[in-house]
């Protein structure tokens, strides 16, 4: 028969107040003896951390369970043995947890180590100089911790990546603090964490920005702990005297003698909260719970316990049993206290009398018919404070059978009630032990849990609860696959690596398959293969990478596993021109340049995207590296391109025709090339030739880097006649262009002898008329007069008009008889003076 509720309360402040013990395991000396050990608890339900104390003596052949010195052991809150590990380290100074049920234990070097609890752990440090000065005491809060040095110093570490230890406010200490705790910086006002040091009388309050003295002179302190939400500070004097404060010293909030509690033998072991509203102070055998007004309660077990504050009450774990007391919720209160009259009790009554075909039930529901919804929701809430499933289920009917009589009732917190303890009471049975309440669950959240779960290897429990509570299963998943690669063997089936590759296909096939089965869709494989690569097992790792559909996941990895052509490929296939680059620079950092090369060379054209893509970059950035490659390659073409590319960009001289030289090689080497060949090996010839024209010409007149017909032209306007003519003869230069490099030149130098002395020198290749025209161009037409009558007669005469001449213009239409011609010009003349001469040479005309 499962007792009543109210069994378990006892009552405070005249009866206004209940506070129960509800007893949650039964562990029967599965733990050793807590007043020899140093014990560490996990707020939410979570597991314990024992340590033998070194400075007590330990009785030989005790039945409790005993470990090593150097050993740490934890404990599910049912008993059970979580872990096990040695400790190879200097002296352990403190060791506590985090928020995500990890173990840190901080030595006196200042190292410190995260323990999971499968063992594993990661390991940080607070710096050199905490390891020449030392640790000599430390507290750790959930999310960081505050060690003190042998210099009195303190160093804060926030979160749990390993950072940079922060010095806080120098407290000025001349020796250690008589005792010492902190709040976390989510409970205060500035959101940084406040240290309190129990110094003399008084008592220091440390952030990192100043030490005040709160002038306290009731110290000095032997025991401190401040409240679940901050709020509030529990102090022990020496004198036996409970304090409790604000945690700005502003309010005096209660007092109470603990030298005066009968049954207290030797000294206080423990000074904690319960919940916000109560605080409980232990001696090896009693259990004291102090209320807000000086009421107490008080429980006796069989040795020492250990308290570990919750949100919501406190669990004390004892030789034999585990406890947890918390006052008594409201709902709770509203519905079982006797004599209540509330609607949910009422509610609560009318369900029992239909049980018993009361008629009295419809007489009490019609009572409450106004307050029946809000008694509905009192009555689920009840549900979820029950540790008893029976309980649960009675208070659960009772809100439906009274949810009955409600035309609209959004039925949402009576179904989510109904999983939510479906999910607490899988939890809380004994061999998983995670005592935790209903309000501590909605506290941390249902995902919280199944972490929790999952970090002890109960994967199928996460996964059913993950499936009833609709949550994605897929860290459930990820962690049970790294847990099944580390527990799983390559199958014996062959010898040497053909055993292990085929037992990573069975991994890999199990894995998938739990995936695919299960909709993992966004778990990553590539963190699950890094899993299995850093236990040693390649193979799983790369068979688990061809299922990862991210190439940006998988090939960080590949990079990892020096898989380097599987990492090009999947970077190439993926079309990120980003992910490409960043392997191919990764690989040129860490490879010989010859493999680096190779690699990509022996991908042939699966890795061509990846050539070119190297080639672009190179060009850009590093033309050395692309001339490795080409020259590896054996593309001759593209080095020649190259290095002509190079000589185009290049200011010194020699250093250009060096490597125009060089580019000429390359293509006498390709026998498709014979042009380029040519034509770059006289480019380089011309560049030597202006070379020695510069030197000529004492470095007064530039010629390096012209065009053959520019330096012709610059040869001719500087009267270097015969430099010009060897240029022609060595480069072969047309007579057409050469003459008209020539009449430009003259031209511009106004040589018009020299230009009449050339005209005359052999006929001319490019005819008579350009030498018109060009001198008119420039505006020589006297000059240009004297080669019309060198030009074809039909041209001459539209030639003396362009030179200005209508009347010389006019005699060659009369040598010609070309009497219309004649009269056109007569038309067309710009003035009647020269009108009248043509009349006059017209009126000559047969």
């Amino acid at each position: 028969m499962v007792e009543h509720p109210t069994t378990s309360w006892q009552a405070m402040q005249n009866g206004n107040v209940f506070y129960r013990q509800q007893q949650l395991y039964t562990l029967d000396g599965k733990l050793p003896n807590l007043g020899d050990c140093i014990v560490a608890g996990c707020r939410y339900g979570g597991p314990i951390a024992l340590m033998r104390d070194n400075t007590k003596l330990i009785a030989i052949g005790r039945t409790t369970p005993m470990f090593a010195k150097s050993q740490i052991q934890v404990y599910s809150s049912a008993g059970e043995g979580l872990l096990l590990f040695s400790w190879d380290q200097a002296r352990i100074i403190r060791f506590g947890w985090t928020g995500d049920e990890r173990l840190v234990v901080l030595n006196e070097e200042g190292v410190y180590r995260l323990y999971d609890l499968q063992g594993d752990y990661v390991q940080f440090s607070l710096g050199a100089d905490a390891a020449e000065v030392g640790i000599t005491d430390a507290r750790i809060h959930e999310n960081g911790l505050v060690a003190l040095t042998g210099s009195l110093q303190l160093l804060e570490v926030k979160g749990w990546e390993g950072g940079k230890p922060l010095a806080l406010a120098n407290a000025s200490l001349s020796e250690p603090p008589t005792v010492w705790t902190l709040i976390p910086p989510d409970l205060t006002i500035s959101r940084h964490v406040e240290v309190l040091l129990s110094v003399e009388t008084s008592i220091l309050s440390v952030d990192n920005l100043e030490a005040v003295d709160q002038r306290l002179s009731r110290g000095p302190f032997t025991h401190m702990a401040p409240s679940p939400n901050g709020k509030s500070l529990a102090l022990l004097m020496a004198t036996g005297t409970l304090w409790v404060v604000s945690t700005d010293f502003q309010r005096n909030l209660a007092e109470f003698d603990t030298t005066a509690v009968a049954g207290a033998e030797g000294a206080v072991r423990q000074v904690e909260w319960c919940g916000n509203d109560a605080i409980l102070v232990t001696w090896d055998m009693l259990v004291l719970l102090v209320g807000p007004f000086g009421d107490t309660l008080q429980y006796f077990y069989a040795g020492p316990t250990f308290a570990i504050t919750e949100v919501d009450g406190i669990r004390i774990i004892g030789s034999d049993v585990c406890d947890f007391v918390q006052k008594v919720p409201a709902s709770s209160v509203s519905v079982f206290r006797p004599g209540s009259t509330s609607p949910s009790a009422i509610l609560f009554d009318a369900w029992e009398s239909f049980n018993n075909r009361s008629p009295k039930a419809d007489e009490s529901i019609r009572s409450i018919k106004p307050d029946l919804a809000a008694a509905v929701d009192e009555v689920i809430d009840a549900a979820g404070q029950e540790w008893e499933p029976a309980w649960q289920r009675k208070l659960l009917s009772a809100a439906n059978f009274g949810k009955s009589f409600l035309d609209l009732y959004n039925p949402t917190d009576f179904v989510n009630m109904g999983k939510t303890l479906k999910v607490l009471n899988a939890v809380r049975q004994f061999d998983v032990g995670v005592p935790i309440t209903h309000y501590q669950y909605n506290y941390l959240s249902p995902t919280h849990l199944i972490s929790r779960l999952t970090s002890r290897n109960l994967h199928l429990l996460a996964l059913r609860i993950s499936s009833f509570l609709s949550l994605p299963p897929d860290n459930v998943l990820k962690h049970w696959a790294s847990a099944k690669i580390l527990k799983s063997k390559p199958i014996a089936s062959g010898t040497g690596k053909d055993a292990e590759i085929i037992g990573d296909e069975e991994v890999s096939k199990a894995i998938v398959e739990k995936f695919e089965k299960l909709g993992g869709a966004s778990v990553s494989y590539a963190e699950i293969a890094k899993k299995a690569w850093e236990v040693g097992r390649t193979g799983l790792a790369t068979m688990l990478l061809d299922h990862e559909p991210r190439a940006s996941d998988q090939v960080p990895l590949l990079l990892m596993m020096k898989e380097d052509s599987l990492a090009l490929q999947k970077a190439v296939d993926s079309g990120d021109t980003d992910l490409v680059y960043h392997v191919l620079l990764q690989l040129y950092n860490r490879l010989p340049l010859g493999s680096f090369f190779r690699l990509i060379e022996d991908g042939g054209a699966r890795l061509a995207p990846a050539s070119r893509l190297l080639q672009v970059y190179a060009r850009e950035q590093n033309p050395e590296m692309l001339r490795d490659f080409y020259y590896s390659d054996d593309r001759r073409v593209e080095s020649a391109v190259l290095c002509l590319e190079e000589a185009r960009r290049m200011q010194d001289p020699t250093s250009k025709i060096t490597s125009i030289k060089s580019a000429q090689k390359f293509f006498s080497e390709d026998r498709e090339r014979a042009f380029e060949a040519k034509m770059t090996d006289e480019y380089s010839k011309l560049l030597a030739f202006q070379q020695t024209l510069e030197k000529e010409a004492s470095e007064r007149i530039e010629f390096f880097g012209l065009s053959v017909d520019e330096t012709i032209k610059k040869c001719l306007l500087n009267g270097m006649s015969k430099r010009a003519d060897k240029l022609k003869s060595d480069f072969k230069v047309p007579d057409k262009r050469f003459w008209y490099l020539k009449l430009h030149a003259l031209t511009a130098t106004r040589d018009f002898e020299g230009l009449d002395t050339f005209a005359r020198s052999k006929r001319s290749p490019i005819g008579y008329e350009a030498f018109v025209r060009h001198l008119v161009a420039r505006g020589h037409t006297k000059e240009a007069v004297s080669y019309v009558q060198r030009c074809d007669a039909p041209r001459r005469v539209d030639l003396y008009v362009e030179c200005g001449e209508w009347v010389m213009a006019g005699k060659e239409c009369k040598e010609r008889g070309d009497r219309a011609r004649l009269d056109k010009l007569r038309t067309t003349c710009p003035n009647s003076l020269i009108a009248r001469e043509l009349d006059a040479i017209a009126a000559t005309m047969k």
